[in-house]
C-alpha cells in the first residue's frame, strides 16, 4: 500500500461492499448519489444481471480503502479486462502495437461504469488525499500482479488533475451537451437560435409527430412494468445490433434497474396510436438529464432527433435540469443545440517504452481535440453573442 495507514480490499462484487458504504463515499444529496450510475444499485444490476461479469469479460476488482480504524475511506469501481470493448475510449492500437512487440497488453484494469460513456466521480473519496491513495492503490495491485496498465474513463476534470500529479497520461475527447440557461420553455430555448436554426427545428419536430399523428409519453417510475421493458428492449436490441453487433445489456439488467431505481429511470416513447414504435432510455441525475439508448421498429424522418434530442430539451425544462448530456460521439447534435464539451479519460502504463509512446500520442490527441472543438464552436447554431 502507498499510505502504510490505509488497508485496501480488492472486492470480487459490488454485493461485497454494503450499499450505504459505497454510496456514502459518492457525492450526493440528501441521501441520494448525484450521478445514478455511480449508484450502488446501478452497478450491482450490471452484475448480477451477468452484463458485467468474468464471462463478458468485466471481471469486479473494486476497491475498498479504510483506515487504521476500520473506517471506508476511498473506493474504486474497477474491472479486470480481458478486450477493450464497450468502454467509449479506444485503446486497440495500443494493445495492439505492443502486442506486436512482444508485450501482453490484456488483461488491464479499467476504473469505469461499464458500457457507459458519462463523466463522474471515479476515484470515490472525501478528499484528495484519499483519492490520491485510491489512484496509488490501483498502480500497486497492477504492478503486483504484472498487468499492463490501469486506465480511468470519463473522469471529471479534478480527478483528471490529480492523476497526472501522480504521473498518469491524460487524454481528451468531445461529447454534446445542451445548457439551460433557465429556459421556461421549448420556445424560450428556440428564441436563441438563429432564424434559419429555429424554422429548422420546428420542422423537424412537426415532421417527426405530426405527419405520422404520434404522441410521446414519458415514462417513469410506477409507469416502468415488465410490458414497457419488453418493449423497450425490442427497441434497445434493434439499434445494438446494427452499432455493434450484440448489445451489451441483456433483458434481466433492466428489470433489476428497474426494481432497484425506477425513479431514476426515464423512457420516452413514441406512440402510433397505443402502439409503441420507437423509445429512448434516460437516466435522471441530481443536476442533469444522461440520454443512453434509442431504438425502434419503424423508420420516421427526424424521429430519433424528436426523441433524443428535443424531448430530452422539453423534460430538462420542465424539471429545471440544467444539463443534459446526449450520449457520445454524433457531431449532428451540434444543429439541435447541443454544445462540444472535453471528456477525460486518464491511463497508468507499467512499461517504459509504451508509456513514452502512448504519452506523444495523447499529448497529439489533446491538441487536435482543442483544435477541432475551437472548429466546432463555429457551426453552434446560436445567434450571434448568445451564450450556450
Amino acid at each position: 500500500m502507498p499510505d502504510e495507514t490505509l488497508s485496501a480490499d480488492v472486492l470480487s462484487s459490488i454485493a461485497e461492499i454494503p450499499a450505504a458504504v459505497w454510496n456514502a463515499l459518492a457525492p450526493a444529496h440528501d441521501g441520494v448519489v448525484d450521478n445514478p450510475f455511480l449508484d450502488h444499485r446501478f452497478l450491482l444490476a450490471l452484475e448480477q444481471s451477468g452484463s458485467a461479469s468474468n464471462r463478458t469479460g468485466w471481471q469486479p476488482q473494486h476497491l475498498l480503502l479504510s483506515d487504521s480504524g476500520g473506517t471506508p475511506v476511498g473506493a474504486m469501481p474497477l474491472y479486470l479486462k480481458s478486450h477493450s470493448q464497450g468502454e467509449y475510449v479506444f485503446d486497440h492500437g495500443w494493445a495492439d502495437a505492443f502486442q506486436r512487440a512482444g508485450g501482453e497488453y490484456y488483461p488491464k484494469l479499467q476504473c469505469a461504469v461499464p458500457f457507459t460513456p458519462v463523466t463522474g466521480p471515479r476515484f470515490l473519496a472525501r478528499d484528495d488525499a484519499s483519492r490520491t491513495a485510491v489512484i496509488r492503490t490501483a498502480e500497486t495491485l497492477a504492478t503486483r500482479n504484472n498487468i499492463s496498465s490501469v486506465h480511468a474513463t470519463f473522469v471529471s476534470e479534478a480527478e483528471a488533475d490529480l492523476a497526472r500529479a501522480s504521473g498518469w497520461l491524460v487524454r481528451h475527447d468531445t461529447q454534446y451537451h445542451w445548457h439551460n440557461d433557465g429556459f421556461s420553455s421549448f420556445e424560450d430555448f428556440l428564441g436563441t437560435l438563429s432564424s434559419r436554426h429555429r424554422k429548422v427545428t420546428r420542422r423537424e419536430r412537426r415532421d417527426a409527430l405530426e405527419a405520422d399523428g404520434l404522441t410521446v409519453k414519458w415514462l417513469t417510475g410506477s409507469d416502468l412494468t415488465e410490458a414497457v421493458w419488453d418493449q423497450f428492449f425490442e427497441f434497445y436490441q434493434d439499434t445494438g445490433s446494427r452499432k455493434w453487433g450484440r448489445p451489451y445489456l441483456n433483458r434481466r439488467f433492466f428489470s433489476l434497474l428497474s426494481e432497484a431505481m425506477a425513479d431514476r429511470v426515464l423512457l420516452m416513447f413514441a406512440y402510433d396510436g397505443d402502439e409503441p414504435i420507437a423509445g429512448t432510455f434516460s437516466m435522471i441525475g441530481h443536476d442533469r438529464l444522461y440520454g443512453r439508448y434509442w431504438g425502434a421498429t419503424r423508420n420516421v424522418p427526424f424521429l430519433h432527433f424528436e426523441l433524443c434530442y428535443y424531448q430530452a430539451i422539453d423534460y430538462a425544462i420542465a424539471h429545471k435540469l440544467p444539463v443534459v448530456e446526449a450520449g457520445a460521439q454524433g457531431e449532428h447534435k451540434l444543429a439541435r443545440g447541443y454544445a462540444p464539451a472535453t471528456t477525460r479519460s486518464v491511463h497508468w502504463i507499467g512499461h517504459p517504452g509504451l508509456r513514452d509512446a502512448v504519452a506523444r500520442f495523447v499529448a497529439q490527441e489533446r491538441a487536435s481535440v482543442a483544435r477541432e472543438q475551437e472548429q466546432l464552436e463555429r457551426y453552434t447554431p446560436f445567434r450571434h453573442g448568445d451564450p450556450h
